[in-house]
């Protein structure tokens, strides 16, 4: 659990850093720092996406289109809002312009998707190797910054789902050793399923489309479970 203690601290540090800067900067250059990390993550997430060309992309389509069928029936997107949404009315004194929600959400969404934190967790769980999530760590910290300074401490929120999804990994790992080996058609499906799902994020941050990416989620499951199916026949 070392390296997601590691990653853990790293936002909680960068989302202090980003609200103490955030405080000075005045509306016009939050949002154009929310657009440009729009920009990034938008980049991100097609490098992600592309991950199909070295599987089946039937098994992104299908995992995608399950997902955000069960996404929607199981309401995840109202579930995820709701929980930030009690911590802002518990924490933000009535402020309604707020955005603790968004921010837990989004941050969330972009600290836990992604080849790094499924590959960094199991070979923290098997190896004891924390180079990986490390790395992931210094990329989350700097993410956490800009993301405190638009959207503000909500953030922080976010270290509970990478503490608990990347830590269930870890702990688990033995269980995902022969599913999610690097190169995998299952590893390579659920990441680019979740470069899809980041794409979706990014269109949010940009103001250009909210498509429920939170609805989408089960997409990271169905994928590498399509793509294992796949691999019995």
């Amino acid at each position: 659990m070392q390296g997601t203690l590691v990653n853990v601290g790293a936002i909680l540090l960068g989302t202090l850093i980003g609200e103490l800067v955030g405080g000075r900067l005045s509306q016009q250059l939050q949002t154009r720092i929310l657009h440009g990390l729009g920009l990034v993550v938008l980049v991100i997430g097609i490098d992600n996406a592309l991950a199909w060309r070295d599987t089946n992309p039937l098994f992104v389509l299908g995992g995608v289109l399950l997902g955000g069928l069960a996404g929607e029936a199981l309401r995840i997107e109202d579930r995820l809002a709701a929980v930030g949404d009690r911590a802002q009315k518990a924490l933000s004194r009535g402020d309604a312009e707020s955005t603790v929600s968004e921010g837990f959400f989004t941050a969330s969404l972009v600290f836990c998707v992604g080849a790094l934190a499924v590959v960094g967790s199991i070979q923290d769980g098997l190896t004891g190797n924390h180079d990986t999530l490390y790395t992931k760590a210094l990329l989350d910290g700097f993410a956490s910054v800009a993301l405190a300074a638009s959207l503000g401490w909500g953030v922080a929120l976010s270290a509970i789902s990478v503490f608990v999804y990347q830590g269930a990994l870890t702990l688990g790992a033995g269980l995902f050793d022969n599913i999610l080996t690097d190169g995998s058609d299952a590893l390579l499906s659920m990441t680019s399923a979740g470069g899809i799902l980041i794409i979706g994020l990014a269109l949010k941050l940009l103001d250009i489309q909210d498509v429920k990416v939170g609805n989408f989620l089960p997409a990271l499951l169905f994928a590498p479970a399509i793509a294992g199916i796949a691999s019995i026949f």
